[in-house]
Formats: C-alpha cells, sequence, structure tokens
C-alpha cells in the first residue's frame, strides 16, 4: 500500500496544481496564454479612427482605392470590386495590420466588367513604353558595345596565328577559337545588359542557360562522347597514318582521324568508319608500330614420325628463306597431339617495311611442306578404325574387286618437278599506301592526325 501512495502521489499532485491554475482562474483558461485578450468596452471614436485609417491606406495603392470599409465594434467590412484575386488578398492582409482590428469581413469580389480590366492592362502597357522610349539612347550604346566585343572576338579567331603556335594540331587550335570568341560574345552582353540596368536577370540567364545545356547534354550524350573522345586521340596520337591496327576485331590501315570517328581502309580497299568514343576506349593492336613482325603456321605429320628431325627439318627450311630474318632466327614446337597425327608450329621473323606480310607467309607454308614431304614425312588426312565384333561365316570383308595384276598397271602421273625455293614477290605492297597518301592530301584540314604530333608511345 505505502509503495502504491508513493506512486500515485506525485501524479494527484501535478493534476491539482494544474486545475488549480486553468480552474481557478477562468481569464487565463479562456484566452490559453496565445492570444490577446478582447476589450470589453467599445468606442465609436475607434470604430471612426480604423475606418479612416484603412481608407487613407487603400486610395493610396493603386487598384484599391475603391474598396468601401465599414468598421462597427472592431470588425472591419470590406465591399467593392478589384482587379484580381490578388489585390483582395492584399487588402484583407491590410486590414489585419491596423491596430485595434477584431476581424475582417472580407466582401470584396473580382472585377469582371472588360472596361475595367483592361483599362489598367493599358495603363501599364503606356508605361512600359514610356520607359522603352526613355531608354532607347541606353539600348543603343549597350548594343553597339555588344556588336564592338563580337566584331573583336571574330578578328582575334579569324587568325591562324597564334593559334597554331599554342594547339598541337588544328582541332585543337579550332576548339581554342571558338572558346575565346565565345568569351567575347558573353563578356559583350553581360556589359551590355549592366548598361541598360537589366544586370538582375544575368543570374536567371544564367541559371536557365545551365539547366538547357544539362538537358542538351543528356540528349546528345554520344555525340559529346565522341567530341571529347576526338579532343583526347588527337593529343594522345595513339596510331600514325597508315598503321596497320586491330580496333575491337577491325584490321585497317589508319587514314584519318576526324571529330566523330576513325576512319580505316582495309586490305579489300573498304572504309571502316569506327566512332572515337568506341576508339578511346578500345584495345588496340599496332601491326606497325614495330617493324619486325612474327608469323606462324602450323603442319601435321604421322603419328610415327621422328619428331624431332621433322622439327629440323622445318626450321632450317624457314631459316634459308631469303626474306625471313636472320635474328631472331625462325623456331618451331610440338603444338598438339591430334587423333591421327601431330600437329607442329614453325613461325619466323620479316621486316614489314620490305616484305609483305600475307605473301611471305603463304611461301614459308608452301616451301616448308614441301621440305617435309621430300624428307619423307608424310601429312597424313584423318584416318579412322573400325571394329567389327562379328560377321556371318563364309562373308567377304569387302566386295569382290576385279584385281589387275601389279605389272599390268599404269604408272601415276607424277607432278612436275618445282624448284624449291621462293619464287612469289613478297616485298610489300604499295598500292593501300598509295590510295592512303591521295585520300589524305584530299582532306587535309578534317584530318586530326599529323606526323609530327607527340606520339603516347614515342
Amino acid at each position: 500500500m505505502i509503495y502504491l501512495l508513493r506512486q500515485i502521489l506525485p501524479t494527484l499532485l501535478l493534476f491539482c496544481t494544474v486545475g488549480f491554475l486553468f480552474g481557478g482562474n477562468p481569464a487565463l483558461a479562456q484566452s490559453g496564454g496565445t492570444e490577446p485578450a478582447i476589450s470589453a468596452r467599445s468606442s465609436a471614436v475607434d470604430d471612426a479612427a480604423i475606418a479612416r485609417r484603412l481608407g487613407s491606406i487603400y486610395r493610396e495603392i493603386n487598384g484599391l482605392n475603391t474598396i468601401n470599409v465599414q468598421v462597427k465594434a472592431g470588425v472591419v467590412t470590406l465591399t467593392g470590386k478589384v482587379a484580381n484575386n490578388q489585390l483582395i488578398a492584399q487588402a484583407e492582409a491590410l486590414a489585419n495590420r491596423v491596430e485595434g482590428v477584431v476581424a475582417v469581413t472580407n466582401n470584396l469580389e473580382e472585377e469582371t466588367s472588360v472596361d475595367e480590366r483592361l483599362t489598367p492592362v493599358f495603363e501599364r502597357v503606356a508605361i512600359r513604353l514610356n520607359e522603352a522610349i526613355r531608354y532607347l539612347p541606353l539600348i543603343a550604346v549597350a548594343l553597339l558595345l555588344w556588336l564592338l566585343f563580337i566584331l573583336v572576338g571574330w578578328f582575334m579567331t579569324s587568325r591562324d596565328w597564334p593559334w597554331s603556335r599554342i594547339a598541337p594540331n588544328i582541332f585543337i587550335a579550332d576548339l581554342l577559337k571558338q572558346f575565346v570568341w565565345i568569351v567575347f560574345i558573353l563578356a559583350g552582353a553581360l556589359l551590355a545588359l549592366d548598361i541598360i540596368g537589366a544586370g538582375t536577370i544575368i543570374g536567371t540567364v544564367l541559371g536557365a542557360a545551365g539547366i538547357v545545356g544539362l538537358a542538351v547534354g543528356f540528349a546528345v550524350r554520344d555525340t559529346v562522347e565522341n567530341y571529347l573522345a576526338s579532343i583526347l586521340l588527337s593529343l594522345r596520337q595513339p596510331f600514325r597514318p597508315k598503321d596497320f591496327v586491330d580496333i575491337e576485331g577491325q584490321e585497317g590501315f589508319v587514314t584519318r582521324l576526324t571529330s566523330r570517328a576513325t576512319i580505316l581502309l582495309d586490305a579489300s580497299g573498304n572504309h571502316v568508319r569506327i566512332p572515337n568514343a568506341v576508339v578511346f576506349k578500345a584495345t588496340i593492336i599496332n601491326y606497325t608500330r614495330n617493324p619486325e613482325r612474327r608469323f606462324e603456321f602450323d603442319l601435321g605429320v604421322d603419328s610415327e614420325s621422328a619428331l624431332d628431325v621433322a622439327l629440323e627439318t622445318g626450321i632450317s627450311r624457314l631459316n634459308d628463306l631469303e626474306f625471313a630474318l636472320d635474328n631472331p632466327p625462325a623456331n618451331g614446337w610440338i603444338e598438339a597431339i591430334g587423333d591421327s597425327n601431330i600437329v607442329l608450329r614453325f613461325c619466323a621473323w620479316i621486316d614489314q617495311n620490305q616484305t609483305d606480310f600475307v605473301k611471305a607467309r603463304s611461301e614459308a607454308m608452301r616451301l616448308t611442306k614441301k621440305a617435309l614431304e621430300s624428307a619423307g614425312f608424310a601429312l597424313p588426312e584423318p584416318i579412322y578404325r573400325l571394329k567389327i565384333d562379328s560377321m556371318p561365316t563364309g562373308a567377304a570383308l569387302l566386295p569382290s574387286v576385279e584385281q589387275t595384276p601389279q605389272e599390268n598397271r599404269k604408272p601415276e602421273p607424277k607432278a612436275p618437278a618445282i624448284e624449291d625455293k621462293a619464287h612469289l614477290n613478297v616485298e610489300a605492297d604499295s598500292t593501300i599506301s598509295r590510295q592512303i597518301d591521295e585520300e589524305r592530301d584530299n582532306s587535309k584540314r578534317n584530318d586530326l592526325l599529323t606526323e609530327q604530333a607527340p606520339s603516347e608511345l614515342d
């Protein structure tokens, strides 16, 4: 029991105190302590003063001078017609701010008469026209200043010097010119706006331009990506003109680098256009960068062959080729063991500036195969073994075939003897190189690749 009294007693005392404070003081209980109490006495003099004060205020504000004000016992009643709802709300707010006003009864109506609605509009238009006429000299000066900035920017950016000395290539030089010209245009516009006193709209214009630029950036994201990739590729120069490259599986000779794409000319003379955004992120294999290039090919020999002798025979034949480099020498190894043969892989090096890669590989394959055959190594075709579990008695394994006596058989014709040396022209083909030179001569202005620009591989 004592424990319960200890728990309940503080709560009972708190309720008694609150009841005494708010129940024993009616004025405090009614007001709640937040709103001022309304006086019990009314005065006609105070009502008239409120009406006069509000009337004088409304007469000084354009659009509120037609409002009728009536005040009784501190309650303000507003009647009449105004041009729009904003003026109605403004009139009520002003009435609530006057001292002595208890409440406001807003009976204002929006004006629907055509004459009454158009008259303020015409007045505002006339005011704006008068202001524009007074600003005409300042506007003319501002336009002349803006035009002067545009002309100065055009004069500076229409010359090749000094941009050709500052920028590493034509593309970057043109980009710098455009940037400088835009700076002159914006600077002239800002000064012109400041002259006519319209500096407050500069922030709005710049904000709108930023939003529009963001929207346009998302819309032309791929174009912007290609443009930026073109700038970086023109600075890095990952390849030179006429380099034979492999870009994401597309092989060809580099012809041009434009502001949007990299143009390749494949071995068949076809133009391959690759977007610069793809080129910038791609893995590029440059076959021309190192003039020494290795070719490889596979040859199969019988599984019973002496593999060391076969490898030595093939390597020796490759080292004897005139177009094969002595250093590094040719080489060979066992690549795989097949079902019916052993695959040998041979390789040799050539100088691409003097020798055509495809022709050299083809001729090396022909001569190495002939050397192996001459040495007695067979190059077998696939062999299949058949296992027969049972066969009827007396059945022949093969159909009867009339046998021709050995001595009556005609000798098989032999292939004509071919001189065992390279007889094909394996010199580097200049057809593609000539076509690239002609195309580059006709489109120098649109090419971002230059022989003199530094390369990222230098």
